[in-house]
Parts: structure tokens; sequence; C-alpha cells
């Protein structure tokens, strides 16, 4: 499957969505600002404890950034896939969506809630906005 690509069989939508290799540009000025980052703390601190410390956390805390997530929607179910985890919600869990200009937060609250960013699930379009949102929207009409 290519980058973004989105397979329809019409019950379901999978598609892969990997930003690193969205934007070039942006990705080296990423991995150069981590670079960066990390040779200042190992001046700061001068220790390679810390040094290691930094990159475990800041490697952990961007691997949705550098390795791809698997997006599935079927009839059923919403199914996230990733390095670390797989999500998987039935559409019986969501009420509403909101979408915005990189994806679609389906929630679990009728009406809009502060806690709709910790219960909701997040997922992104890709370059598939128009079939993504037609399904959503039939599923939770």
């Amino acid at each position: 499957m290519q980058k973004n690509a989105i397979e329809n069989n019409g019950n379901e939508i999978i598609w892969i969505i990997h930003p690193v290799k969205k934007n070039w540009k942006v990705s080296i000025a990423v991995i150069l600002f981590l670079l960066s980052l990390c040779a200042a703390i190992y001046i700061s601190f001068n220790s390679l404890a810390f040094l290691f410390l930094s990159i475990v956390i800041l490697f952990v805390s961007l691997m949705p950034f550098f390795f791809p997530t698997t997006y599935s929607i079927n009839e059923d179910c919403v199914v996230i896939k990733s390095v670390y985890r797989r999500l998987s919600r039935n559409w019986n869990t969501f009420k509403s969506f909101y979408p915005d200009k990189n994806g679609v937060l389906l929630s679990p609250f009728v009406s809009p809630s502060r806690l709709e960013n910790f219960r909701g699930v997040y997922i992104r379009f890709g370059n598939n906005k128009p079939e993504i949102l037609d399904f959503v929207a039939k599923k939770l009409k």
C-alpha cells in the first residue's frame, strides 16, 4: 500500500498515515532540532545518563510521528494500529464527531465536553478526507 493510500472495499476503509514521509522538509527540521536538543542536554549536564534518558523520552513521545499508523473503519468498529498499541472501538461507543483540517474526533458525548480529548478517538485523514467523512457521517447519524 502506498503512502496515504486508501483501500475501500465498500464495507471497510483501510489507510496508512506516516507523518515523517508526508513532508521531507519538516521531517529534516524536526530531526535536526532533536539532534541539537540532545547535544544541548549533553553539554548542559555533561552526562551520558541524562542524554540516554532524554533520547528515550523524546523517541517514545514522538513515535506516532516517526512510525506509520494504520486506520481501519468498517461497519462494526474503528481500529487504529501503531507500533506500540492497537485500539479498537465499536461505533455504538460514539455519539458525535467533530472534523477539522487534519482529521475527525469521534466523541462518546452527545454535546461538546472537556473530556472529549481524553475519551474520544482522533482519526487522521491523510489524503482521504471525503471518503472518511462520508463513512463516519453515515455511521453516526
